[in-house]
């Protein structure tokens, strides 16, 4: 898209937003244009809250989901049910997961998923604090990784892992789309997919 008549900075705010997911070159000129058309003061707030972003979301030290600090508020939660751990692949399933607001117990991210061809074995995954957290006492594990190969192959990887050292482990229930990551999943499949777990055997 040429930016003829433009001035500099315009295009290069247009250039910059382009490169967002699901933004194509028609959007970011709309939504430069937007900025543009806000008050100073308000695109200043927005970009500080985008430097903020990395300056202060980081990582939860015990289950690995988005955190400011080193303890998520999830983990931080006394009211929820550390006998119960939900395992999921990336940060943002835990996101998704709690929009259903159903599930009570806490969660362990992999930030991955076993694929060997992409290098991804077990020691590059949290798999050792996983197995730390199981060894506190833990009654049941749900595998809640995504229904691709590489989730299922995970999911296995987990259950012949954790076998006789945890009561109980189960894989969440999948109705349709089958084979998708849980971002595609609306918030009544996902609570449906907790509560009609079934048993790893």
């Amino acid at each position: 898209m040429g930016h003829a008549g433009m001035p500099p900075a315009l295009a290069a705010a247009i250039e910059a937003l382009g490169t967002l997911p699901g933004i194509g070159p028609k959007s970011a000129m709309r939504l430069a244009l937007h900025l543009l058309q806000r008050s100073q003061d308000e695109a200043r707030a927005l970009a500080r809250m985008l430097e903020e972003l990395h300056e202060k979301v980081g990582f939860c030290d015990q289950c690995g989901a988005f955190a400011e600090g080193s303890c998520c508020s999830i983990c931080a939660d006394e009211r929820r049910d550390g006998g119960l751990i939900c395992v999921v692949e990336q940060p943002v399933d835990v996101l998704i997961m709690e929009r259903g607001g159903g599930f009570a117990g806490r969660y362990h991210v992999l930030h991955g998923r076993l694929s060997p061809i992409d290098g991804m074995m077990p020691e590059s995954l949290r798999i050792g604090t996983l197995d730390r957290r199981i060894e506190q006492g833990a009654r049941e594990l749900i595998l809640a990784t995504s229904a691709t190969v590489d989730g299922e192959a995970t999911a296995h990887y987990l259950a012949r892992r954790f076998h006789g050292r945890v009561p109980r482990i189960s894989r969440i229930a999948r109705g349709v789309p089958e084979g998708g990551e849980l971002e595609y999943l609306d918030e009544y499949t996902l609570q449906r997919a907790i509560d009609q777990r079934v048993v790893w055997e």
